[in-house]
This record gives C-alpha cells, sequence and structure tokens, in this order.
C-alpha cells in the first residue's frame, strides 16, 4: 500500500484552508473576507468561473444576476458584466 503518494503543485495565488476545527474553520472565513473586502473579488464566485470559463454568457450571468441586484453579488455579477470587471487567469 506504499509508493502511492501524489503531489499537486498549486498555482500562484492559491490557498489551501484547512477547516478541520472551529478555529481554523474561523480563519478561512476571515481569510476569505479579507480577501474579497481588500481585492474587490469574490471567491469560489460560480458564475464568474463559468463566464470566464465561456460555460455561460454574458447575457445569461446578467440573468443570474437580476434577481439579486439588491445584494452586493448581484451587483458584482453585474459590474463584472458592464465593465470586464474582475478577472481570473484561466489558463
Amino acid at each position: 500500500a506504499h509508493d502511492n503518494l501524489q503531489v499537486e503543485v498549486m498555482a500562484q495565488g492559491t490557498a489551501w484552508l484547512d477547516t478541520g476545527t472551529h478555529q481554523s474553520l474561523l480563519d478561512a472565513g476571515n481569510f476569505i473576507r479579507v480577501i474579497e473586502e481588500r481585492q474587490g473579488l469574490k471567491v469560489a464566485c460560480l458564475e464568474e468561473i463559468a463566464y470566464r470559463l465561456g460555460y455561460i454568457s454574458a447575457d445569461q450571468v446578467l440573468a443570474l444576476a437580476a434577481p439579486l441586484l439588491k445584494s452586493g453579488y448581484g451587483a458584482y455579477l453585474e459590474n463584472m458584466i458592464s465593465n470586464d470587471g474582475p478577472f481570473f487567469d484561466a489558463d
């Protein structure tokens, strides 16, 4: 059962967050909050990921954002499309 170790090198900017304890879960949540507040990016925004990878169109993103426009999340999605805003490198 030995020799089964596999290693995956993560891209620069990738963070591994262990949430196995109450404290580490709190730390992870605080980390996400700080990233989102300071960089103006959403972490793991599924609509943004799908759009950037070409799975959904700008019109589809706007349709998904429409019922959420009163929230920061909906505004983020709309801004992403209207300004070709926050972007990650999908390659």
